[in-house]
């Protein structure tokens, strides 16, 4: 009769297959979960571009992503990576030199915000090869160093360093205050300039006791100033057609004349221009007038005027520029 008795079933086996279908309901659980979600992908569209950190790169993750694709742990792992450092702003503007005796604009690029004491630093470095080639000088002594420039009420307050009132007469004394007087207040935050030197205010400067007993701005300067001062386009730029001029001029009745010469030497224009005022007044003009070129090349752009006695053509400054058909 026992023979006739079924065969009892292991208990341990029922027992492995009861655990592991256990332990299995959380993990296809959890899968689901995951399938379901929308937001665990990142989009597929182009990237645009921005000033803010991307969360790729601060580590962030982006607000559409789930918690599974984010560790499980329950614990931020650690960024490695850093936020990108925006570049400083270049901005660009002019310092002036000489040409001649009279003050002449010539194009440099500062970093943002102090553009003020960048545009001074570089007119106390003087001009480059180019521009000495192009009869650009300094009436400043090499080694004059900036100390501090400070802005209150549209007067810029510049400390130099003694070396600034070594040496030369009063013309030379009173181009180096120009340059400086013009390099600073071609910011239109900026009208006037208040000196110093290594720290204490100056009252009359050099040898030779020029005043600055106040602020001085450039109508001060009137006889280091061109009768015709082209503030744009500068040295060495590239222009094309029509080409834009703008600038001061002092001028009989404020008539005066702007000529273009091409790489060939040929005239690509001549223009009458009319400034604001003359005679005595400087005036503004800001003029756009087309020209024709033979072809692309280093050219000329000279400022003149026809002489009230006799008619003949009297040049007043000449700026080498690349002439472009």
């Amino acid at each position: 009769m026992t023979g006739d008795k079924p065969a009892p079933r292991p208990r341990g086996r029922v027992f492995f297959v009861l655990v592991s279908a256990l332990a299995a309901l959380p993990l296809a659980s959890l899968t689901a979960c995951d399938s379901s979600s929308g937001g665990s992908k990142s989009p597929t569209g182009p990237l645009k571009a921005s000033r803010s950190p991307s969360p790729a790169t601060t580590g962030v993750p982006s607000p559409s992503a789930t918690a599974s694709s984010r560790p499980r742990t329950g614990t931020a792992s650690p960024s490695t990576s850093r936020p990108a450092t925006p570049a400083p702003a270049r901005v660009a503007t002019a310092v002036y030199f000489l040409h001649g005796e009279h003050v002449s604009a010539a194009p440099r690029t500062v970093t943002a915000p102090a553009t003020a004491a960048g545009a001074l630093r570089a007119l106390l470095a003087g001009p480059s090869g180019y521009e000495r080639h192009n009869g650009r000088t300094t009436a400043i002594p090499s080694g004059t160093a900036l100390r501090s420039i400070a802005v209150h009420d549209r007067v810029a307050t510049v400390d130099l360093s003694g070396r600034y009132d070594d040496g030369g007469g009063t013309l030379s004394m009173r181009a180096r205050l120009a340059q400086v007087v013009f390099t600073v207040t071609r910011y239109p935050t900026i009208d006037k300039v208040s000196f110093r030197l290594d720290g204490k205010p100056v009252t009359a400067f050099g040898g030779e006791g020029i005043l600055l007993n106040h602020p001085v701005g450039r109508a001060d300067f009137e006889d280091v100033s061109p009768a015709v001062l082209i503030e744009s386009p500068l040295i060495g730029q590239s222009v094309g057609t029509p080409v834009r001029v703008w600038g001061s001029a002092n001028t009989f009745e404020a008539e005066f004349r702007l000529k273009v010469t091409d790489v060939s030497g040929r005239v690509a224009a001549d223009v009458r221009v009319m400034a604001t005022s003359g005679t005595g007044t400087r005036g503004t003009f800001d003029v756009r007038f087309p020209y024709r070129a033979a072809r692309s090349g280093a050219g000329l752009l000279t400022a003149y005027y026809l002489s009230p006695e006799d008619g003949r053509p009297v040049t007043v400054d000449t700026v080498p520029l690349t002439v472009n058909r």
